[in-house]
């Protein structure tokens, strides 16, 4: 499974709507700063994660940005192929 990090800003829909947020999301950190929201999930692969985020953006209440992570052992794999 790939690692992948997003990161949400709460919409005008979704702030004025901020006290549900809690019981949309289980795997969600409230942060502050230039990201509301920070999932740290795992997807068998890319079109799944496209799939989650158009999902959630479609609902109206946040804007999301996605990150692709590696582990130690990824990177060390990727490193290996840099000439």
């Amino acid at each position: 499974m790939a690692t992948y990090i997003v990161l949400g800003q709460f919409t005008d829909q979704g702030i004025r709507n901020v006290a549900d947020t809690s019981k949309r999301a289980d795997a969600v950190f409230w942060t502050i700063g230039r990201y509301d929201v920070a999932l740290i999930l795992e997807a068998p692969d890319d079109e799944t994660m496209t799939v989650f985020g158009l999902s959630a953006g479609k609902l109206g209440n946040v804007c999301t940005e996605t990150l692709r992570a590696f582990s130690q052992a990824e990177i060390g794999q990727i490193l290996k192929r840099v000439v």
